[in-house]
């Protein structure tokens, strides 16, 4: 006496793909959770760096690089470089190193100033100069221990002792001051030295 089996029901294509395709997204969602929850997990333990600016605990940030240009009217005064600068908290002050400066007169002719160190007063833009300071004119070379920029005058000036040159004269001072924009330099206090007649200080 034979036993009666009934065939199982047949899985229809359209059945099979009710099923698998929730499945499918089911898992893709939670690869895409275990992606998202690791990459947080990395950025939130990783210190976001950036480049060419450091965070400093007695300064705001210091930039590698400085570069700006100060205009007045549309006319450019002058145009500095810096290869760091580090920007004081509170102070309006950014100490620079390795500092190279274009100034410009009214006639546009270019002064050229580099030092080791300098300050720049981030708000008057006024500056100071420190170390190994050289001017360059066209007719002329100063070298001095520092110097100072008074940007509403556009003036530079030297308090200490400065020593004016070209290939055959060498004059020192006491002081000097440079008017940009007269393009005018006066030397004061124990004015000496070796003159030729082709010296020329404007």
């Amino acid at each position: 006496m034979g036993e009666n089996f009934e065939p199982l029901p047949v899985m229809s294509i359209s059945n099979k793909k009710k099923v698998l395709y929730p499945l499918i997204g089911a898992l893709v969602c939670s690869l895409i959770g275990v992606g998202i929850y690791f990459y947080i997990s990395a950025t939130l333990n990783t210190p976001l760096t950036i480049r060419d600016i450091d965070m400093d605990s007695g300064a705001a940030l210091k930039l590698n690089l400085l570069e700006q240009v100060s205009k007045k009217n549309g006319i450019t005064e002058w145009k500095l470089k810096a290869s760091s600068a580090t920007l004081l908290k509170e102070e309006n002050r950014a100490i620079l190193k390795d500092v190279d400066v274009i100034f410009y007169t009214r006639e546009n002719t270019k002064i050229y100033l580099t030092s080791d160190e300098g300050i720049l007063n981030t708000q008057t833009h006024d500056m100071s100069f420190l170390k190994n300071v050289i001017v360059r004119h066209e007719t002329y070379t100063l070298r001095t221990d520092q110097l100072h920029y008074d940007k509403k005058p556009h003036i530079i000036r030297s308090d200490v002792h400065v020593t004016l040159e070209d290939r055959e004269s060498i004059i020192e001072a006491d002081s000097m001051v440079t008017q940009l924009n007269q393009n005018k330099t006066i030397l004061k206090g124990h004015v000496k030295g070796k003159f030729s007649e082709k010296f020329n200080i404007p």
